[in-house]
């Protein structure tokens, strides 16, 4: 084994040891990312085995409440043991929870296993990017997120028809079990090549704040995956459920003043461009989720392209925000100046969602490519500079907090995106089955405003027709409403201030800002 060095990342050079690392932690983010994606398109084969069906929706309701209630817990965790050692635990709670769901006997062990995964998957996401932020100095970091946002475009692509695949030729229990391999590989060449400084805090955990916090958040994430389904929004439940979060996260906010070593500081929201970041990745999460469910749903029902290769459909959008991605990566890397693309972001995906909510039952697939590739061009401008700038913004101790709370702003924009676009487009598309088809588009859409290929076939001529234009109508009303949200990303994002990107200089004494050397092992 070779000896360890201390190596100064520069722009353009990487040492092997740093790429190796880097390609550990594109696997990871793949397992994060394409986990709910192959498991989605299981899901029918799974209930024909194990049954279930009334339980169907907690297969992924628990995976989602797990992680987000883990993530800010994860990025905690990070700052003070140790970035590696809980990065490589949640690796492995991850790869335990997608080898018992692969054993699960009947649906209830299936929702208890996947939740398990939720925990581990929520340190994934985090650990990625907090491992970048202490590996990589931020003057250089735009490239490699813009890889990252690479390997998100590649799974929301790929996933349904990898999941079709392994499910077709495999069975769905190797959706699961598809994971250990890529796993342990990443696990293998993380805890070979990666070296980062040992950490020890004298603190205890804050268990106060992780109660509350957890508490709060799997309360919002109940009412965004009920509300409107499940129970009415204005039901008992939600109401209760509303209540309990509110007071949980006050609570928490209160604690989080008094605690020794807070889950998270809120010391670090002082920061303008973190809170900034902070909204600005809540309304991407919200837009975005939204746009990927419903785009679909548009190009099957009114356009009549192939459910089989539904990660297809997206492939203008998420083409673009590759691109984009990378290009601003590397003009972030080698100019150092950032505050452009917030703002052209935020400019686009306003217009492109609008250009989105113009389309109807005559609208092409060429036209219908080209609204989605606007759209992504604003999202390949946020997604990963928004995490940039948040890191950029905070101490290098609290890197891992202010990774874990971006990313958990995201994951409650898309829980609400999906929650409220959700229940604008059910109701439209019910509004207007009642008023084209009578009582029988009332009954088609009673018990879900959503069909598939399967029901939309089967439906009468006039029918199916009507739900067509009611299809239209949901997404206009839903596409609209993303558009208006996402002005509030446009308004963040100019108040930015592009304060200069660490470089990987050493610091200078009183510079305690600036990112230290990563050590890693060269191989």
């Amino acid at each position: 084994m070779a000896d360890t060095q201390t190596v100064e990342t520069k722009p353009d050079k990487q040492p092997k040891s740093v790429r190796v690392v880097l390609l550990a932690l594109m696997i990871t983010m793949m397992l994060a990312m394409l986990d709910n994606m192959i498991v989605g398109t299981a899901m029918p084969t799974i209930v024909g085995e194990l049954g279930g069906l009334e339980h169907l929706s907690w297969v992924v309701t628990a995976y989602t409440l797990a992680t987000a209630a883990a993530t800010p817990i994860w990025g905690k965790l990070g700052d003070m043991y140790g970035r590696k050692t809980m990065f490589m635990t949640s690796i492995v709670i991850f790869l335990a929870g997608s080898a018992l769901s692969g054993m699960a006997q009947n649906m209830g062990q299936l929702i208890g296993f996947r939740a398990i995964q939720g925990l581990g998957a929520g340190g994934l996401m985090v650990g990625v990017m907090a491992i970048i932020g202490d590996l990589v100095p931020p003057r250089e970091r735009g490239k490699y997120q813009g890889m990252m946002a690479g390997v998100m475009a590649l799974a929301m692509i790929g996933g349904p028809l990898v999941g079709g695949t392994i499910t077709d030729n495999w069975g769905w229990r190797w959706s699961f079990y598809i994971n250990l391999p890529l796993g342990v590989v990443a696990l293998g060449l993380i805890s070979v090549v990666l070296h980062l400084p040992k950490k020890r805090s004298k603190a205890g955990i804050d268990y106060l704040g992780v109660v509350l916090l957890t508490v709060g958040i799997t309360s919002i994430v109940l009412v965004t995956t009920w509300g409107g389904t499940q129970y009415a929004w204005t039901s008992a439940r939600i109401m209760e459920l509303i209540g309990i979060g509110v007071a949980a996260l006050i609570g928490f906010v209160f604690w989080q003043t008094k605690a020794a070593e807070p889950v998270v500081p809120l010391h670090i929201f002082r920061s303008r461009n973190f809170t900034l970041m902070s909204v600005i990745g809540f309304i991407t999460g919200f837009v975005m989720f939204g746009a990927t469910l419903f785009l679909p749903l548009y190009q099957q029902s009114v356009q009549g392209a192939s459910a089989t290769n539904s990660g297809l459909l997206l492939l203008p959008m998420l083409g673009a925000m590759l691109v984009t991605s990378m290009v601003a990566g590397r003009v972030t890397t080698s100019t150092g100046r950032y505050k452009v693309f917030p703002v052209v972001g935020s400019t686009l995906m306003i217009v492109g969602l609008y250009l989105l909510s113009t389309m109807d039952t005559g609208t092409s697939r060429l036209t219908s490519g080209v609204f989605m590739a606007v759209v992504g061009l604003g999202m390949g401008c946020l997604m990963q500079i928004t995490m940039l700038v948040a890191q950029n913004s905070v101490e290098m101790k609290d890197m891992g907090v202010a990774s874990s709370s971006t990313t958990l702003f995201r994951t409650l924009g898309s829980s609400f995106g999906v929650a409220i676009m959700g229940a604008l487009f059910n109701n439209q598309v019910q509004d207007v089955m009642s008023r084209r088809a009578g009582a029988l588009g009332s009954k088609i859409t009673e018990q879900s405003a959503q069909l598939d290929a399967k029901s939309l076939e089967k439906l009468p001529a006039v029918a199916r027709e009507a739900y067509q234009h009611a299809v239209s109508a949901g997404t206009h009303t839903a596409f609209l409403l993303g558009s208006a949200v996402a002005v509030g990303a446009l308004i963040a994002a100019v108040f930015v201030r592009e304060v200069a990107l660490r470089g990987a200089v050493a610091p200078k004494p009183g510079q305690e800002d600036a990112a230290p050397p990563a050590v890693v092992e060269a191989v």
